[in-house]
């Protein structure tokens, strides 16, 4: 979720104050690459830096919901890994005049942590959404403002198997000691774990009846950068977040569930 709208998390958004986003991703000449340039304008996204590769099909992927509101996902990458670190290079502009830079890993590792670190050296504040898990290079935790990983995702890159408060404190520890500034880690209906330097909180997940929970990381990341940017408190912020989160998988669909930023209090 993106301020005032609907939006995917493809490859690199970078948020300026005053609310504008712009989307850093490669879409496929195929009709699912232009709906997809087509949901972007509809909720005003700033597509000057989506690239359109004409030869290409464009990243689909099929997602199965249980009973239960869980999902697998097998995803077909398509364009999304052909994102270069050439196309983070010609979106340059986007980094520099952008606050916040958020980033997860379905676009090639070597261009993650190439925009990782040229955000880094800008200055900006750099959020990683660590999904699906990878290992990244030691030395980029400490170019990190934010990172954001699941119970799996934590313990993939911790070691520490997350399963309650106590082992979420220790996961984000791990972090932390990696040189990352500010840890949260998402535990589905058990809540979500806060840790910094100085301060660490825990926030109750909303008690809600999920029918599908495909996407409900991508809509916290994206609410919780909206928070952020507005200048609001971690507690604050990470409500806001869980709260749209909560919506989210309520509904059917990933773009579909996410929430428009008047169904929420900001």
């Amino acid at each position: 979720m993106f301020p005032g709208g609907k939006g995917a998390n493809q490859a690199v958004a970078a948020a300026r104050l005053g609310g504008v986003v712009r989307l850093i991703c490669k879409v496929g000449g195929d009709i699912f690459g232009q709906k997809a340039i087509d949901g972007f304008l509809d909720e005003k996204i700033d597509i000057k830096y989506c690239i359109r590769a004409p030869n290409l099909a464009s990243g689909v992927a099929l997602i199965i919901v249980n009973e239960a509101g869980e999902n697998e996902i097998v995803v077909a990458s398509g364009a999304n890994n052909q994102l270069s670190t050439s196309d983070i290079d010609h979106s340059q502009v986007a980094i520099t005049e952008s606050e916040i830079i958020l980033l997860q890993l379905e676009t090639p590792l070597e261009t993650v942590e190439y925009a990782i670190k040229k955000a880094a050296n800008a200055g900006k504040k750099v959020v990683l959404n660590p999904a699906p898990a990878q290992f990244i290079a030691p030395e980029l935790y400490s170019c990190l403002y934010l990172i954001s990983p699941n119970e799996t995702e934590a313990k993939i890159l911790t070691g520490v198997k997350v399963f309650n408060v106590e082992t979420a404190k220790k996961a984000a520890q791990v972090l932390l000691d990696q040189g990352a500034q500010n840890i949260i880690i998402t535990m589905g209906s058990k809540g979500v774990f806060f840790k910094n330097a100085v301060e660490e909180l825990f926030t109750p997940a909303k008690n809600v009846k999920a029918v599908d929970t495909t996407a409900a990381g991508d809509v916290f990341n994206g609410a919780l950068v909206v928070a952020i940017s507005n200048g609001h408190s971690w507690e604050e912020a990470i409500t806001f977040a869980n709260n749209a989160a909560a919506i989210s998988v309520t509904r059917m669909g990933a773009q579909a569930s996410a929430p428009y930023l008047t169904e929420l209090n900001l």
